[in-house]
């Protein structure tokens, strides 16, 4: 799905272990969103790994997309950090940041994706 000026952000239609499912976009492990659409989120793009975590780089094409608000999801154990590097960006930018566990960062997302332009990443397991 490509982005749309004022576009809203794909809602989170479910979550499971390893399964995430989003309107429009259909099914994926770990999920990148942004307003007017998102994909499937490649770790190996940027060489995230679960420490230090997610990466500035990760969170760019959120920004370039217009999102104001980014969520974070540090997976469903929590194993997922962020790199300090990441909240510095998001705060010299101005961006609210919301940080939580998968399931509670999908509700985030969701209720802010309904009037917000919201960005997020999402790690459907640890």
């Amino acid at each position: 799905m490509t982005d749309a000026a004022g576009a809203a952000s794909p809602r989170v239609l479910s979550l499971a272990w390893g399964r995430m499912e989003v309107a429009g976009l259909g099914t994926a492990k770990d999920v990148k969103l942004y307003p007017g659409g998102g994909r499937a989120w490649d770790w190996n793009e940027t060489g995230t790994r679960h420490d230090p975590g997610i990466l500035p780089a990760d969170v760019a094409e959120l920004l370039d997309r217009g999102a104001a608000i980014v969520v974070l999801s540090t997976g469903m154990h929590e194993r997922l950090g962020v790199d300090p590097r990441t909240l510095e960006l998001l705060e010299a930018r101005s961006v609210r940041v919301h940080t939580a566990d998968t399931t509670e960062a999908v509700r985030t997302y969701n209720r802010l994706a309904a009037t917000e332009p919201v960005g997020g990443l999402f790690h459907s397991t640890c």
